[in-house]
């Protein structure tokens, strides 16, 4: 371990990182994976072998806590690292959002305004770094996981499944926003790097099936309870309805109704944990609605990176944070007496009389005390999406229940829709005004239901083009792959 730490410690000073979590079995998770990370980190992730040194697979399947740690330095990575899946300003929150219609950039830089301006060059350091390259990391290390447990030297068999089922979910949730992202890409299901190095395009339709193998295998693993954790508490962990909230997803995505009718009801009718928050409390560390949260690190000065980007405590800057406000076309989808538009949206008026509108879903900009977890799956999706597979059936009472219990929360009043075709279109609307900018929903249900184009040629007629539904594949990932291929436009 001492061997460890000191090249943890020399690594990070090469790469220009360093940083440590105070609870035991969190410090040492971390440090094993910033370890693993470190030595990948300066060069592309999954170019490179593992180190060749017998010890460190050892140190860290040699007990049930360094196992542990391995994988929720995972989590810790997801939510320090400005990437993809943070809810900072390279995350898919924020940037997907800039590339549909909630938000507007006021940035002046080149990756937000690209994002923005639906524009994205081959090269962009955030298509490359924070996109591609991280949720890679994460596969990798999901992967490295597997294997090490696959023959591990000290670990408790029941820890052992539980962590199989959390690794066999990361790598399904990270495969799932690079489908989504992307289009066709590597599935990658081993740590061998000459084999992943050359690797094609994985057809979508076949990323998919291989997402819900992985989800699959993980409901069988993962406990039904949330697992503690050196004390930390919450629902932190991925457990056995967390991979059922996400496979009701990928069913919905795939248009296989009746799967994700099952699974989204086996997350809901599961009250002994599941119910719907208060508006105000559906963010907050404890809510009861909550299926899946990734939690911030503490002593940084804020809770969650939405609060600390979203709230504007004056004007929109030109720079990175802080930069992007609630579109018009968001702010006029919201019916009049819309609690959500009362509670989850706030503003800010300039000396001139100009009004800033911004979201307020997270109410903490600035504060060490962590009130608020980064929200990541929440029941009111899976009402959502059951109310759409019930309608896709033609079970028109059943998903009119379910899209008006979303919409009493919010203080209106039922749907008016009768048919199917009517109810497609309320429940579009409803996740609009209820998923807005979280973990770029507005942008994949654009995609996904085939209303991109329409939609965004009206709204940015001046810079889209249909084929911007997909991000390029970033230029320096083909100049190593030769069997990647570009997408369409770019």
């Amino acid at each position: 371990m001492r061997y460890l730490y000191q090249q943890l410690m020399k690594l990070h000073q090469s790469c220009g990182k360093s940083r440590l979590k105070r609870k035991a079995v969190w410090v040492t998770g971390s440090l094993l994976l910033a370890l693993l990370f470190s030595i990948f980190g300066c060069r592309k992730f999954i170019e490179v072998p593992l180190p060749n040194t017998e010890s460190f697979p050892d140190v860290i399947f040699s007990n049930d806590i360094n196992a542990t740690g391995a994988i929720i330095g995972i989590y810790g990575k997801m939510i320090t690292n400005n990437a993809w899946a943070s809810g900072n300003t390279r995350s898919v929150t924020l940037l997907s959002g800039l590339s549909a219609d909630e938000l507007e950039n006021y940035s002046a830089l080149t990756i937000p305004r690209e994002f923005y301006e639906n524009s994205i060059n081959i090269n962009n350091t955030a298509i490359e770094t924070a996109f591609w390259d991280e949720a890679y990391q994460y596969i990798y290390a999901a992967n490295a996981a597997l294997e090490g447990l696959s023959n591990p030297n000290g670990v408790s068999d029941g820890t052992k499944m539980q962590l199989e089922g959390e690794a066999l979910f990361i790598r399904a949730f990270c495969h799932f926003y690079l489908v989504n992202l992307f289009g066709d890409i590597p599935y990658l299901t081993n740590t061998d790097y000459k084999t992943n190095i050359v690797m094609a395009r994985t057809l979508k339709d076949r990323v998919y099936q291989l997402i819900v193998a992985d989800l699959k295998e993980a409901q069988g693993k993962l406990k039904e309870t949330y697992t503690a954790a050196g004390g930390i508490t919450g629902r932190v962990r991925p457990n056995k309805f967390t991979a059922t909230a996400f496979l009701a997803r990928v069913y919905l995505y795939m248009a296989n109704w009746k799967e994700a009718e099952i699974q989204a009801n086996a997350v809901i009718e599961y009250t002994t944990y599941y119910g719907l928050d208060s508006l105000n409390g559906v963010f907050l560390k404890d809510s009861k609605e909550t299926i899946w949260q990734l939690m911030p690190n503490a002593n940084t000065g804020y809770n969650t990176w939405e609060g600390k980007n979203f709230i504007l405590t004056l004007l929109p800057t030109t720079d990175e944070s802080n930069s992007v406000v609630l579109g018009p076309y968001l702010l006029q989808a919201f019916e009049p007496g819309d609690l959500r538009r009362i509670k989850w949206v706030d503003s800010i008026k300039s000396d001139a009389g100009g009004v800033y509108y911004f979201p307020y879903k997270y109410k903490i900009q600035n504060g060490n005390e962590l009130k608020e977890y980064s929200m990541v799956f929440r029941l009111a999706e899976q009402y959502l999406i059951r109310a759409e597979a019930r309608a896709r059936l033609g079970q028109i009472d059943g998903a009119k229940e379910d899209l008006d219990i979303i919409r009493q929360r919010a203080g209106l009043l039922g749907t008016r829709a009768n048919t199917t075709t009517e109810l497609l279109i309320a429940i579009a609307h409803e996740r609009q005004v209820e998923l807005f900018t979280e973990w770029g929903h507005r942008w994949l249900d654009l995609k996904r239901t085939n209303r991109a184009n329409t939609i965004l040629s009206a709204e940015k007629a001046s810079t889209w083009q249909a084929t911007d539904t997909l991000y390029p594949i970033p230029q320096k990932e083909r100049a190593l792959n030769k069997n990647l291929t570009q997408n369409i436009g770019y």
